[in-house]
């Protein structure tokens, strides 16, 4: 097994390190709480041993307004168990207050682009109207506290305010991106029973639109609990639903024109209230309506975005993503910390590859965030930012949504910008936020996770549930955290919390398990192997799927890559390999060799296929990662239509090459 070199591609400069706001916490738990710590392994320790103190110093840190105290830190009912847990008991608070503290003349709040806008901004003032005026009409109607409002919109301003509305009032909000499917969407959104929708008419994607009219109208009648829809005329400034009876249907821009005199009323709910229903994938059975509280959320995004992204006031941040994926949810974030949010709607690579780099460098963005395919892709098609774009202002590049490989660090720093920060993150919709991720203190290897983030208590086990080091483990988690889920949404069943414990519990009793193959390193860095349920198993020995990815993606006829073990009857292992290659090439016997030869002479024997296939492209999920259990489900004979549903993934084509395959053994 490889090991990252021990030079790393960046090291941050003393006046970086003393200027961050992780060392201005650090000096702060020094003059305020008397606590001194060396360095950041020391901090992390404490942070995770301690938590009352450590959960209390960033509420405090942070100067969390509460309408009223909390009594209680933390209270866990049982130690061999992590749900139940409750914090900051007694404290009431609301997400989007906080959001509105850094109201100012001075910057704009949101600047949006899309394939059809230009870059536009946003100010402080018109975020404020319109979130007043929607708040407003959304009690005019009825909604209240713990009441739901669902949306299906692009990544535009009018998704952001939407939300703001609905947290204000203490509803709960819940979003899927227009290119869901009408039975995902349904799947989803029938879990929470909404009171209301806000739907845009469509979205524009590579350059085509897409009319999502007629589909917006199968889906309210799949809704039975829906009271109203509100209608974003998004892709015609003057396109109306043409089923709505009166009455039915209010235009965005009638709600906006509510009267709301009074401003931004906040209602204060406690620190446990639901924020927002998230979902699982779907790629293995019903989506998961995962919960999240809004003070867990609150603490969550402070500690992440200020202490290990660094982003300060005044600082322009952009995650790529749309209002289906998590990073959505955490990039509004940004705002609790006094950042302007940068938003684009569209195709990362329309009309060409660059496009992001480009509004990189027009919105002046700081902090620029994206999936760990966009950075392989532009990567692959040679793409170089550094040449063709100027920016002075970037000062972090964010990668999450799969293992980002060591090739894609060394593109980074050789292409984009050489003193750039680059920051792998890893976590997931399960605590909208991240275990493991980026810390301004520290030196960034190739392939390497800087380090555990604060509050998380994260360790490698190996088959006999014991911590390890340097070697390949389950990644768990031994110590709650505020951002784990409160509940799944009607997950009752005859003890409550049923599938909650299913998901994460039911290896190891009381400690979480993410799913995650990791090897802490002997930095306390971290490298993701990929997905444990996908981890390759021969003669006993555990493989990460991103190892033989990283090799065999580096040849130059390879475009991207999948592989599967198969568990045989008899007991034996077979062990797929399945290749999409670059216009002109083939797989001849001779580039199956050089396959072959370059994973038996990076890694091992063990990481050699049993077998090479030509396929025309890998499945992914919306959010980008290979669909690996379910195309070993397939592989072994299980109904295709039972182990995905085709509406959760970005290419839903991809996996019609699968039904039927024969595998030669």
């Amino acid at each position: 097994m490889t090991r990252p070199p021990l030079t790393p591609l960046y090291t941050p400069a003393r006046r970086v390190t003393d200027q961050s706001l992780m060392k201005q916490y650090m000096n702060w738990l020094f003059v305020k709480k008397g606590l001194y710590f060396r360095d950041y392994d020391d901090l992390w320790d404490w942070s995770v041993t301690d938590l009352e103190d450590f959960w209390e110093s960033i509420w405090q840190f942070f100067d969390v307004q509460s309408h009223d105290a909390y009594n209680q830190v933390i209270f866990r009912p049982s130690e061999a168990d992590m749900i139940g847990t409750e914090w900051f008991s007694g404290a009431t608070l609301n997400y989007a207050e906080h959001i509105f503290r850094h109201a100012t003349p001075q910057r704009p709040a949101l600047m949006f682009a899309s394939e059809r806008h230009r870059l536009t901004a946003l100010s402080w003032e018109e975020l404020e109207d319109q979130v007043a005026a929607v708040s407003t009409w959304l009690r005019e109607q009825g909604v209240g506290v713990g009441d739901r409002v669902v949306s299906i919109l692009p990544n535009c301003p009018e998704a952001v305010v939407a939300f703001l509305a609905t947290n204000a009032i203490g509803a709960v909000w819940s979003s899927c991106s227009p290119d869901f499917g009408t039975a995902s969407i349904v799947d989803r959104f029938r879990q929470i029973e909404p009171k209301v929708l806000i739907a845009a008419d469509g979205y524009t994607y590579n350059g085509k639109p897409i009319d999502k009219a007629e589909a917006m109208g199968d889906l309210r009648k799949s809704l039975p609990t829906l009271r109203r829809l509100v209608w974003v005329p998004y892709l015609q400034p003057d396109s109306k639903p043409v089923w709505a009876r009166p009455g039915m249907v209010t235009l965005w821009q009638d709600v906006l024109n509510t009267p709301a005199p009074d401003g931004i009323v906040f209602e204060a709910v406690p620190f446990s209230h639901p924020i927002w229903v998230l979902y699982s994938s779907g790629t293995t059975g019903k989506p998961k309506a995962i919960t999240h509280s809004v003070g867990g959320c609150l603490l969550e995004h402070l500690k992440v975005l200020a202490l290990h992204q660094d982003v300060r006031v005044g600082d322009r941040y952009f995650w790529y993503s749309t209002t289906g994926w998590m990073m959505w949810n955490f990039a509004i974030g940004s705002l609790l910390v006094g950042a302007t949010l940068v938003l684009y709607d569209g195709a990362a690579g329309y009309p060409a590859l660059d496009v992001l780099w480009k509004l990189a460098e027009e919105a002046k963005i700081a902090h620029f965030g994206g999936g760990a395919a966009y950075y392989t892709a532009c990567m692959r098609q040679g793409l170089k930012p550094v040449s063709t774009v100027r920016l002075p202002h970037l000062r972090s590049i964010g990668s999450t949504g799969s293992p980002l490989p060591p090739e894609a660090f060394r593109w980074i720093y050789e292409s984009v910008k050489p003193d750039v920060w680059l920051i792998s993150f890893s976590g997931g919709t399960d605590i909208c936020s991240g275990f493991v991720g980026g810390n301004p203190l520290l030196p960034v290897y190739e392939g390497e996770i800087q380090c555990r983030l604060l509050g998380c208590k994260v360790e490698a086990f190996d088959e006999n549930a014991k911590s390890v080091r340097g070697e390949l483990g389950e990644m768990v988690i031994l110590e709650p955290m505020p951002s784990m889920p409160i509940y799944f949404w009607n997950d009752n069943g005859p003890a409550g919390n049923e599938i909650y414990r299913k998901s994460y519990f039911a290896e190891y009793p009381g400690i979480w398990r993410h799913g995650d193959y990791i090897r802490i390193t002997e930095r306390n860095g971290i490298i993701i192997h990929g997905r444990s349920d996908a981890t390759l198993n021969r003669d006993g020995v555990r493989i990460g799927t991103s190892e033989i990815y990283s090799a065999v993606e580096s040849l130059p006829e390879i475009a991207d890559s999948l592989v599967v073990g198969l568990e045989q009857p008899d007991g034996g292992y077979h062990m797929p390999l399945f290749v999409v290659l670059r216009d002109g090439f083939a797989l001849s016997a001779d580039l199956t060799a050089r396959i072959k030869q370059a994973l038996r002479t990076q890694f091992s024997p063990r990481h050699v296929p049993d077998a090479v296939y030509a396929i025309s492209e890998v499945p992914y999920t919306i959010s980008g990662k290979k669909l690996e259990t379910p195309i070993k489900k397939i592989l072994s004979g299980v109904d295709p239509s039972l182990v995905t549903s085709k509406d959760t993934l970005r290419n839903p084509a991809a996996l019609d090459q699968f039904a039927g395959f024969v595998i030669e053994r």
